[in-house]
């Protein structure tokens, strides 16, 4: 035997390459390509459920506050004051004023086109350091918000909903009554459209309106107070730590909240739903794994002769076992790793994929409004990969052992009866 390599393994891959019988390297074949598949596929899984987490998070973070302290009842009095307060906690980045309340907007009074949404009121100068906003316009300014000026800024899908563009105007419309001697009506206000905004997130872009901080407070009378403060965390992990010792150093008696609270739901089902897709695929790989018990099944019974010979010339069962284990091994470690560099080929280059496929059929796989943005983002993590590549490749190995034992116990005399 060849030096520096035992000949169990030198056997092995002599059986693997053998072209004495097709149908059975062909059965080989398929196994490594079933292994190949289901590792690929289940990559390309993973990774987009970690690409839509990520986005989803990034893309939320951009347009909305790591956290907020909110007062309760007329608002939060001398927020300047306050402001530099939380300023001085270690984890909060920067903090800026808000306003907040629901509104009913109406565009085109003629044709009837209102719809409900979140009139949130800020200070440009401050909102700059806790959101991108004024990254997200794709018209119009953030610089437009001036006090007094009465101008908002709309989300794209609640423009296109009110039918308005840059420059026109919208009724803006609060729960709040204002008594006249007709009776209590809606209190409302006139304001010109400054500017329209998209985020990528849907829900965002169809419910959001932003005016400035003074605007909305004086809509809501609330004076020089605000609604409260929105802070910007060095660590987003540490939002709901942040939140609660700026509002125990403001003194209590406020309203925390944090992304973690706000968007819970989403993270949560996506995590439930990762999880769910890999035990399901999962499946996938263990099928084909397990396609090698009946492939190394065939190649013990036509190499039963072959066996005996190497039996009757001293070779253990352990050899013997470590024969058709290579075998085994040797498929399933090929069909890992053609896996793992297929998943990762797709999923790096999931999003133009899609994008190719949508022009040839003429078609939009994602609808925004039901899946939350328009693309389908990819994220390989090394974790998953390592996670995926080596439970793939222990099944595969697992499926080697009951072929090979069944090898390993072959009668050397009752095989070569009929030879």
């Amino acid at each position: 035997m060849m030096v520096g390599m035992p000949y169990e393994l030198k056997i092995g891959r002599r059986y693997l390459r053998s072209t004495g019988n097709r149908f059975l390297s062909f059965i080989s074949m398929m196994s490594m390509v079933g292994v190949a598949i289901g590792v690929a596929v289940l990559i390309v899984v993973l990774s987009v459920m970690n690409g839509f987490e990520k986005e989803l998070r990034e893309r939320i973070l951009s347009m909305t506050s790591h956290a907020t302290v909110t007062a309760f009842g007329a608002g939060l009095p001398n927020w300047q004051a306050l402001r530099q307060q939380a300023l001085a906690n270690h984890r909060v980045a920067a903090v800026a004023p808000f306003v907040e309340g629901e509104a009913l907007l109406i565009g085109d009074v003629a044709e009837g086109q209102s719809n409900a949404a979140t009139l949130q009121g800020v200070d440009p100068m401050y909102e700059r350091q806790v959101s991108a906003l004024g990254d997200r316009m794709t018209s119009g300014t953030l610089a437009a918000l001036k006090p007094g000026a009465f101008q908002v800024l709309l989300g794209s899908e609640l423009a296109a909903k009110l039918g308005v563009k840059t420059g026109d105007s919208v009724v803006i419309a609060i729960a709040e009554g204002t008594v006249t001697p007709a009776g209590v009506v809606p209190r409302m206000r006139r304001f010109t459209v400054g500017g329209i905004f998209y985020s990528g997130m849907y829900e965002i872009d169809a419910t959001l309106a932003v005016t400035h901080v003074k605007d909305a407070a004086r809509l809501f009378r609330l004076g020089d107070n605000v609604t409260g403060l929105r802070l910007k965390v060095r660590d987003p992990f540490e939002a709901p730590l942040a939140a609660r010792e700026v509002a125990s150093a403001l003194g209590g008696g406020l309203y925390v909240d944090d992304w973690t609270q706000r968007h819970a739901n989403f993270f949560r089902s996506i995590e439930l739903t990762k999880r769910m897709m890999f035990f399901i695929l999962l499946l996938v790989v263990a099928v084909a794994a397990f396609n090698i018990v009946s492939t190394l099944v065939m190649a013990v019974k036509d190499k039963q002769p072959d066996i005996a010979i190497l039996r009757t010339m001293g070779a253990r069962p352990s050899s013997i076992l470590g024969v058709f284990g290579t075998q085994g091994t040797v498929i399933g470690f090929v069909g890992t790793l053609a896996g793992v560099l297929l998943g990762i080929l797709l999923a790096v280059n999931l999003e133009s994929i899609v994008h190719g496929l949508e022009r040839v059929l003429g078609t939009h796989f994602m609808d925004a409004s039901v899946y939350l943005m328009s693309d389908l983002p990819a994220h390989v993590e090394t974790r998953d990969v390592a996670l995926i590549a080596g439970t793939a490749f222990l099944l595969c190995c697992l499926s080697t052992v009951y072929p090979a034992w069944r090898a390993a116990t072959t009668n050397p005399a009752r095989a070569l009866r009929h030879d």
